[in-house]
């Protein structure tokens, strides 16, 4: 990128940040400090913050889908697989807005979003089609969030049922209607991102501590609908860049956005390889059963703690997911450039209660991400944005006055087109062809088994006659575990 575009993509800096260089009391210090964030540290907080999320304790239950090896494999793949397609959206909306500020368009009021580049880009039925993907997923991802909630926090009280506790956090998640916008999260994805890093490092040290229990099987891929459910899973996991484009547009300096989610996921692997290959070496195929690595183990201070900062954290999540939602139905209803917080977190409500009720009537964590992820995510943040790169860049004149151009070790224009027409295929194929079957027959047999609006999904009162009059012993804790009576059994 020459000098002179560079600047160019600077100029639409928010209000808050043309404020540099006046003087400040202790109370705009204060802000800055905690509130507005647009650095390149920022957007790798957000990025690696809102990637792994609850999906940190369902990739157990997808390594005894996949098997170990399968389950490592698949990590490293998609995660720079991931960080290609994250790679391509920085490019595509660069682009975009270099375009339209040289047409002398002001974004300090607007936020730029993906269906917006699109639009910019490729014309009326690319955004819609986008539009129509980024919001379902989006909208999902918000409902997955409520649902690990409830499922999580019953592993600490389970005096209430997880439907119950569903309504109660879907309360607690709508106060995100007052977080303007991602350029307002700096203390809240500084926060997560710790909260994760504990809660996998605990996951991995309380799993070899525990040692594995007595016959444990590693039985890894047995059938071909576990096999792709898992692998939709770990698809979920590094498909977290739906909200790119609004993490790009909060930052100072845009054109810094590039390398960054490779970075995030490179930091986001050492949590999750390592938490995953424990608790699968530890309980193996009781993972099966089990789509929330916490059910697994004893409980303890520890684990009560990882509980109480995940749920803290997947508040945080919901506020990346609904965010980018809430801009889009305030651009729908005229009051996106309304200056009034409250105003604007009024118009917001709306948006949050049909993400209550989906939560309520699919409460399946686990087999979720994967149904999620084969078809909503394989189109939202892989073949869309690859296709959209290969369409805006297909004539001559496109690749010669493009503002970033490939650079050589990824074989320039040809190296590009190769490596996105290998992702289109990949992700069609066994993401959402191979995955989407295996995703579906699994996410029916729950509803088969628990019903919709089922009270309390995998809890011990909800076991199917079955198993609730099985008589088998579970084993007993290994000589090297604790003390502490063995896991209750969880229907498939």
């Amino acid at each position: 990128m020459d000098e002179s575009s560079e600047k160019t993509v600077i100029v639409g800096n928010y209000v808050e940040m043309e404020t540099e260089g006046k003087p400040r009391n202790i109370k705009s210090k204060v802000s800055n400090l905690f509130w507005h964030g647009g650095s390149a540290y920022d957007a790798w907080f957000s990025c690696a913050s809102n990637q792994v999320a609850q999906v940190l304790l369902t990739l157990p239950y997808s390594f005894s889908q996949l098997g170990m090896m399968s389950g490592v494999v698949f990590q490293l793949f998609y995660g720079l697989m991931g960080s290609w397609t994250a790679y391509i959206i920085s490019i595509l909306y660069v682009e975009y807005r270099t375009r339209k500020e040289r047409e002398k368009v002001d974004f300090r009021n607007h936020v730029i979003q993906w269906f917006e580049v699109l639009d910019g880009l490729l014309g009326k039925h690319w955004r819609n089609v986008g539009l129509a993907f980024n919001c379902t997923f989006l909208l999902f991802g918000s409902v997955i969030q409520l649902i690990a909630c409830a499922s999580n926090i019953y592993y600490i009280n389970d005096n209430l049922d997880k439907r119950t506790w569903t309504y109660i956090f879907g309360a607690c998640c709508a106060t995100t209607v007052f977080i303007p916008s991602f350029h307002n999260y700096r203390i809240w994805s500084f926060l997560g991102l710790l909260m994760t890093t504990y809660t996998a490092w605990y996951l991995t040290i309380a799993s070899i501590l525990h040692g594995q229990v007595e016959g444990v099987e590693h039985s890894g891929a047995t059938k071909l609908v576990l096999y792709f459910t898992g692998a939709t899973n770990i698809l979920y996991t590094f498909g977290g860049h739906a909200v790119t484009v609004e993490i790009m547009h909060a930052m100072w300096k845009p054109q810094k956005f590039k390398a960054i989610y490779l970075l995030a996921t490179l930091y986001v692997l050492t949590l999750t390889l390592p938490s995953a290959a424990a608790v699968y070496w530890a309980f193996g195929d009781l993972l099966l059963n089990h789509s929330n690595a916490f059910s697994l183990l004893p409980r303890s201070p520890f684990r009560d703690m990882a509980v109480i900062l995940m749920l803290i954290h997947q508040f945080i999540t919901f506020g990346f997911a609904c965010t980018p939602l809430y801009f889009v139905w305030e651009k729908a209803i005229g009051m996106h450039e309304c200056k009034s917080l409250c105003k604007r977190a009024a118009a917001r409500l709306p948006v949050v209660v049909p993400i209550w009720f989906l939560a309520i009537v699919f409460p399946f964590f686990g087999p979720i991400n994967s149904t999620v992820g084969s078809l909503l995510v394989s189109f939202t943040v892989y073949i869309i944005p690859a296709l959209a790169h290969i369409f805006t860049f297909k004539s001559a004149a496109a690749r010669e006055n493009a503002i970033e151009q490939p650079p050589k070790y990824f074989g320039r224009w040809v190296g590009t087109y190769v490596i996105n027409i290998f992702v289109v295929v990949w992700v069609l194929i066994v993401g959402f062809g191979f995955g989407g079957w295996a995703s579906m027959v699994n996410f029916i047999h729950q509803i088969d088994t628990f019903g919709l609006f089922t009270k309390c999904y995998q809890c011990p009162s909800q076991l199917p006659p079955h198993l609730a009059n099985a008589t088998t012993p579970l084993p007993p804790p290994a000589a090297n575990t604790t003390h502490l009576p063995p896991p209750r059994l969880h229907t498939p």
